[in-house]
């Protein structure tokens, strides 16, 4: 997406490591979002305990995931579990003012997890992230207000049939959702 750090070779650090495809802000945050998503890691052992389980069994293998969340420490735990399960998971920003670029960083360089996310983005780099996670012809999607959804369904309904399962984390997306069934 962006310069050397979308081409998923370099991490600003001086060596060449394999990074999946990016958009974030500075992978030079990394360190700092591992401590801080390792901190909720703490204060969240169900999911933890989930995390082992996946870690062992792989009920996800091969799974492509798409998500659009908030990307917070509490999402990154999400995403870690699901990727220990077999996941091929892709994460983009649902709101650019609650993205923590220190936690996109991390997601990226530490986690290898796909992120597509900037504090403070504008619509066009919001709607270009979006497109990039659908790219990845999602088969489970994770929502939050369901611009995800919408946007297969209005601009590639072509990919619609590969879904297999989606979640919806608002009451407005739900609302969106509920429209969209009933226009048909």
């Amino acid at each position: 997406m962006s310069g050397d750090a979308a081409s998923g070779q370099t991490d600003q650090t001086d060596h060449t490591v394999d990074l999946p495809d990016h958009d974030v802000t500075d992978l030079g945050l990394a360190s700092e979002g591992k401590r801080r998503i390792e901190w909720a890691e703490r204060e969240m052992p169900v999911l933890r305990l989930i995390r082992e389980r996946f870690e062992r069994e792989r009920p996800l293998e091969g799974l492509r995931v798409s998500a659009c969340l908030h990307v917070t420490t509490e999402t990154a735990n999400l995403m870690r579990t699901l990727k220990a399960g077999g996941a091929e998971v892709v994460l983009s920003a649902s709101n650019p003012l609650s993205t923590k670029d220190d936690v996109a960083a991390a997601l990226v360089a530490e986690y290898g997890i796909g992120t597509f996310a900037r504090r403070g983005e504008d619509r066009d780099t919001y709607y270009a992230h979006l497109n990039a996670i659908a790219d990845t012809r999602p088969q489970v999607t994770m929502d939050d207000g369901c611009d995800l959804v919408s946007m297969l369904h209005k601009e590639r309904p072509d990919q619609v049939g590969e879904v297999l399962a989606g979640t919806e984390e608002t009451t407005t997306g739900v609302i969106r959702l509920k429209a969209m069934a009933a226009d048909g």
